[in-house]
Protein backbone atom coordinates (compact mmCIF):
# COMPACT_ATOMS: atom_id res chain seq x y z
CA UNK A 1 0.00 0.00 0.00
CA UNK A 2 1.46 3.30 -0.63
CA UNK A 3 2.33 5.76 1.93
CA UNK A 4 0.26 9.30 2.08
CA UNK A 5 1.73 12.03 -0.37
CA UNK A 6 -0.58 14.97 -0.39
CA UNK A 7 -0.85 17.46 2.67
CA UNK A 8 -3.68 19.56 1.54
CA UNK A 9 -4.39 23.19 3.99
CA UNK A 10 -7.82 24.61 3.63
CA UNK A 11 -7.33 28.39 2.39
CA UNK A 12 -9.64 31.22 2.17
CA UNK A 13 -7.37 32.84 -0.90
CA UNK A 14 -4.81 30.56 -2.90
CA UNK A 15 -2.78 33.44 -3.78
CA UNK A 16 -2.31 35.15 -0.58
CA UNK A 17 -1.13 31.55 1.12
CA UNK A 18 0.82 30.71 -1.48
CA UNK A 19 2.67 34.29 -0.81
CA UNK A 20 2.83 33.45 2.92
CA UNK A 21 3.86 29.52 2.58
CA UNK A 22 6.25 30.62 -0.38
CA UNK A 23 8.45 33.40 1.93
CA UNK A 24 7.47 31.22 5.10
CA UNK A 25 9.17 27.52 3.64
CA UNK A 26 11.49 28.99 0.91
CA UNK A 27 9.87 27.12 -1.50
CA UNK A 28 7.94 27.98 -5.28
CA UNK A 29 4.64 26.13 -5.84
CA UNK A 30 5.02 23.80 -9.20
CA UNK A 31 1.20 24.07 -9.62
CA UNK A 32 -0.38 26.76 -9.47
CA UNK A 33 -4.26 27.20 -10.60
CA UNK A 34 -6.72 29.96 -9.15
CA UNK A 35 -8.06 27.67 -6.51
CA UNK A 36 -5.20 25.06 -6.04
CA UNK A 37 -1.34 25.23 -5.49
CA UNK A 38 0.96 22.99 -5.05
CA UNK A 39 4.67 22.46 -4.28
CA UNK A 40 6.79 19.88 -4.40
CA UNK A 41 8.21 18.67 -0.80
CA UNK A 42 9.97 15.71 -1.50
CA UNK A 43 10.34 12.59 -3.73
CA UNK A 44 6.80 11.95 -4.94
CA UNK A 45 5.05 14.09 -1.62
CA UNK A 46 3.71 17.24 -2.47
CA UNK A 47 2.20 19.68 -0.29
CA UNK A 48 -1.01 21.95 -1.37
CA UNK A 49 -3.63 24.96 -0.32
CA UNK A 50 -6.76 24.29 -1.89
CA UNK A 51 -9.76 27.24 -1.81
CA UNK A 52 -12.69 24.05 -1.39
CA UNK A 53 -12.92 24.69 2.17
CA UNK A 54 -12.78 28.10 2.11
CA UNK A 55 -16.01 28.80 3.96
CA UNK A 56 -14.19 26.90 7.23
CA UNK A 57 -10.82 28.26 6.44
CA UNK A 58 -11.42 30.88 9.23
CA UNK A 59 -8.83 32.06 11.74
CA UNK A 60 -11.24 31.31 14.66
CA UNK A 61 -12.22 27.58 13.38
CA UNK A 62 -10.59 25.58 16.07
CA UNK A 63 -7.75 23.07 14.39
CA UNK A 64 -7.08 19.69 15.34
CA UNK A 65 -4.13 19.35 12.74
CA UNK A 66 -0.91 20.61 12.22
CA UNK A 67 1.04 21.39 9.61
CA UNK A 68 4.99 20.25 10.63
CA UNK A 69 8.55 21.27 9.93
CA UNK A 70 10.85 19.18 11.24
CA UNK A 71 14.30 20.77 12.23
CA UNK A 72 17.89 18.71 12.60
CA UNK A 73 20.33 19.75 14.68
CA UNK A 74 20.31 21.09 18.09
CA UNK A 75 17.26 23.14 19.89
CA UNK A 76 18.53 26.48 19.22
CA UNK A 77 17.82 25.30 15.62
CA UNK A 78 14.12 25.62 16.34
CA UNK A 79 15.21 28.87 18.16
CA UNK A 80 16.74 30.18 14.97
CA UNK A 81 13.46 29.22 13.01
CA UNK A 82 11.24 30.70 15.72
CA UNK A 83 13.17 33.93 15.24
CA UNK A 84 13.70 34.23 11.38
CA UNK A 85 9.67 33.73 11.35
CA UNK A 86 8.78 36.36 13.77
CA UNK A 87 10.68 38.69 12.14
CA UNK A 88 8.40 37.55 9.19
CA UNK A 89 5.22 38.29 11.05
CA UNK A 90 3.69 35.12 12.15
CA UNK A 91 0.86 34.97 14.35
CA UNK A 92 2.47 33.23 17.59
CA UNK A 93 0.15 30.53 18.55
CA UNK A 94 3.38 28.99 21.13
CA UNK A 95 6.24 30.31 21.79
CA UNK A 96 9.41 28.08 21.63
CA UNK A 97 9.23 25.51 24.62
CA UNK A 98 10.33 21.80 25.30
CA UNK A 99 8.10 19.22 25.04
CA UNK A 100 7.96 15.39 25.33
CA UNK A 101 9.81 15.51 21.80
CA UNK A 102 12.44 18.12 22.10
CA UNK A 103 11.93 21.89 21.83
CA UNK A 104 8.81 22.88 19.29
CA UNK A 105 6.98 26.18 18.51
CA UNK A 106 3.60 26.82 16.58
CA UNK A 107 2.43 29.46 14.42
CA UNK A 108 -0.61 30.29 12.26
CA UNK A 109 -1.13 31.36 8.85
CA UNK A 110 -3.68 33.59 8.14
CA UNK A 111 -6.26 31.40 7.82
CA UNK A 112 -5.84 29.71 11.23
CA UNK A 113 -3.97 26.96 10.05
CA UNK A 114 -1.23 25.81 12.55
CA UNK A 115 2.35 25.53 11.89
CA UNK A 116 4.59 23.34 14.20
CA UNK A 117 8.41 23.48 14.10
CA UNK A 118 9.99 20.58 16.29
CA UNK A 119 13.04 18.40 15.82
CA UNK A 120 13.71 15.46 13.49
CA UNK A 121 12.26 12.10 15.16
Amino acid sequence: MPAPNLFLIGVRDAEAATTFYSDLFDIEPTFVSPRYVAFDVGPGAQFALWTGYSEHAVPSTPRTCEVGLMVPGPPSAVDEVFTSWVSKGVHVVEKPHDAVFGRTFVVADPDGNLIRVSPVD
